[in-house]
């Protein structure tokens, strides 16, 4: 069983090193894996450097993905 620390697999939380929000993908050793909400590339945080997305946050990031995809900048 995982610490409670931990955040669950699916939820959106923001890497407070470098202010990306992901949503957790994985516990992989000492690291949460963490990836972008419209998809790409996953990167490893801390759990220490985590913190649960705020509503605002969640659809800020969903926006920014949204407007990348429209002008063709990911598939």
């Amino acid at each position: 069983m995982r610490p409670p620390t931990e955040p669950p697999i699916g939820s959106f939380v923001v890497d407070t090193h470098t202010g990306r929000v992901g949503m957790v993908m994985g516990h992989e050793g000492p690291y949460v894996q963490l990836r972008p909400p419209g998809g790409g590339k996953e990167w490893d945080c801390a759990p220490d450097a985590v913190r649960r997305a705020t509503a605002a946050e969640r659809l800020s990031a969903a926006t920014a993905c949204a407007n990348a995809r429209s002008r063709g900048e990911v598939p």
